[in-house]
């Protein structure tokens, strides 16, 4: 049964101070979101943690034949899935990454992929432009920008 009343604005959050406002209403592109290290999914765990350590980043995305993104590796995967395991560096990275992972969009708002991280529990959140990364913002990421907001006062 319909109650004839628009319930469109009900639940809808409207920001208390600034900080809140700029989280509401700025995009993720604002973070500049870093290009992403990718490694294929038919690679080996051994590359895809070469590759963490090379380019100093904690995770790196998974991507298919088209490029299109199939998962991602973190460290947390290494340490709960793969540490302790024999010849692990051989084998394959899709045994151990996590599949399709929460992703953002460029123009989607901070509050949005906040919510993602803090409901997820993720530390790595992908941006994909038609299913294809094109990058990759951390909660450091986020926190910087916030400690950006409360200088500027």
């Amino acid at each position: 049964m319909w109650c004839q009343f628009d319930l469109s604005a009900v639940d809808r959050p409207v920001p208390s101070d600034r900080i809140e406002h700029s989280l509401m209403s700025d995009s993720v592109s604002v973070l500049g979101p870093r290009v992403p290290v990718t490694v294929s999914d038919t690679a080996d765990i051994g590359i895809a943690v070469r590759s963490m350590i090379d380019r100093q980043v904690g995770a790196v995305l998974v991507t298919d034949a088209s490029g299109r993104l199939v998962g991602i590796l973190t460290e947390r995967d290494f340490l709960t899935k793969v540490a302790g395991s024999a010849d692990f560096a051989s084998r394959p990275v899709a045994a151990f990454m996590t599949r399709h992972p929460e992703t953002v969009r460029l123009a989607d708002p901070l509050a949005f992929a906040l919510g993602k991280m803090a409901g997820g529990g993720y530390r790595h959140l992908p941006v994909v432009a038609d299913g294809k990364p094109v990058g990759v913002v951390s909660v450091r990421d986020i926190l910087r920008y916030i400690v950006g907001l409360c200088r500027e006062g």
